[in-house]
């Protein structure tokens, strides 16, 4: 897929739009954390859930004009000109980054989420108008391998620039330079014209009601929804307990945080790339009830995992990243978290390809529209379900992720009940390739 000129500019694109976004935002975290809020004079916990809060905001007042957009012009020309934008946004960044602005950095966050909230519709829109059925699987298979690669490097490269001398230049010039690129291979986008020719309309709440219609017309695309939202709730609940739990829990240094979080999104990535193999490269949905399982099971044994860690042996120091690699105990989470982001791969793709190929592509791009704003809920939800779980319930972090194993478990087996056609197709992908592998034996 990534030698084909209707496909490569689009990754590519995609790809340093979310390198992008994940360099700011990790470098203005550890900044805040490190630098401002001594200047500022605020409590670094309420500046850290208000950058993170700036960034998901314009999902919710932004989505359903995004969606508008991406259906009535062409989806080419519209991402050619939000790239323009990142480039003007990249500039301002370079200021707030040399001048350490707080306010500034926020209201960069803001802009980039902005950004990304009118990107989102086109990049999964536009991808059903350049590939044939056959790729669409493949297609998005490769997008979000991408995508999950960007934040590891974005997130690893942007919090360690910042704490080198002179870094915080240094990434200034990084993120303009990746905007300037991306600009570059969005000018080789095929063009997607427009699928709908009725007039915008500008009633925010009326046309967010509206779209959410739209995704029930079909109960299976409604849930495919609501099971993409449950993934980023989900993720995100695991991914922000992870610095805690490498230090607190696991008793590691610094370094093991970037460890656990690279074995979990090179996991994605990988489920990503294996999930058209594992469905023949065309969409099927009995994949999505086996990523299901893997998600539960191996979050449960992450906390089995973690468990038999802290018993079997006594660390009082703190341990390296070569340390921890080292011990059998160690590799056993960094296996889990491996395999919980393999199983999300096979869960969240077909997802993805499933809202393309089944919505009308008059619509399809107002359906992603709330999608996200749907994926922005869940995040926030999350974020309040894991401070409630830690802080009034209590729990360890090990216990909170048995709970979301067991809550994911009882979350998907709804979604399945109501959406039978998962659990139908399952079976009978289960079925072939049993079928296939007694034959390839004989």
């Amino acid at each position: 897929m990534l030698t084909k000129k209707r496909f490569a500019p689009l990754f590519a694109t995609q790809f340093l739009g979310a390198l992008n976004d994940n360099l700011f935002k990790n470098a203005l975290l550890v900044i805040i954390v490190s630098q401002v809020v001594s200047l500022a004079g605020n409590s670094v916990n309420f500046i850290t859930n208000l950058a993170v809060g700036l960034f998901i905001l314009p999902y919710l007042l932004f989505s359903t004009t995004a969606g508008q957009l991406a259906d009535r012009f062409d989806k080419a020309m519209l991402i050619r000109r939000i790239k323009l934008t990142e480039i003007l946004i990249m500039l301002a960044g370079c200021y707030a980054l040399y001048s350490l602005n707080l306010y500034l950095m926020l209201g960069i966050l803001f802009l980039l989420g902005m950004q990304s909230t009118f990107f989102g519709p086109l990049k999964y829109a536009i991808i059903p108008q350049h590939l044939h059925s056959s790729e669409l699987l493949a297609g998005n298979a490769q997008v979000g391998m991408g995508t999950f690669v960007s934040i590891l490097l974005g997130t690893l490269v942007g919090s360690w620039m910042v704490t080198v001398p002179d870094g915080r230049y240094y990434l200034g010039a990084a993120t303009v330079a990746a905007a300037v690129i991306g600009w570059l291979c969005s000018r080789a986008i095929p063009e997607a014209p427009a699928t709908e020719t009725a007039e915008m309309t500008w009633h925010p709440v009326r046309n967010t009601i509206d779209n959410f219609a739209l995704t029930r017309q079909d109960p299976t695309v409604f849930y495919c929804v609501l099971g993409i939202s449950w993934f980023w709730l989900f993720g995100g609940c695991i991914l922000t307990q992870v610095p805690n739990f490498a230090v607190a829990i696991l008793h590691g240094e610094p370094q093991l945080i970037s460890v656990l979080l690279a074995a979990f999104i090179v996991g994605v990535a990988a489920g990503c790339l294996l999930c058209s193999k594992l469905s023949g490269n065309r969409v099927e949905p009995g994949i999505i009830p086996l990523g299901a399982m893997g998600l539960s099971a191996f979050s449960i044994d992450l906390y089995l995992a973690a468990n038999n860690y802290q018993t079997t042996l006594a660390l009082l120091t703190p341990v390296s990243a070569m340390q921890f690699i080292g011990l059998w105990a160690g590799l056993h989470i960094l296996l889990d978290l491996v395999c919980i982001g393999l199983f999300g791969g096979f869960f969240i793709v077909p997802l993805y390809a499933m809202v393309q190929a089944r919505t009308d592509s008059r619509q399809r791009a107002r359906v992603i529209a709330a999608n996200n704003i749907m994926n922005a809920v869940f995040m926030i939800s999350g974020s309040l379900l894991g401070m409630a779980c830690l802080t009034l319930l209590g729990l360890t972090i090990p216990e909170f992720f048995l709970f979301m194993g067991l809550l994911n478990a009882a979350v998907l087996t709804w979604i399945f009940y109501r959406a039978p056609e998962f659990i139908q197709r399952f079976i009978a992908w289960l079925t072939t390739n049993m079928t296939w592998l007694r034959k390839k034996r004989l």
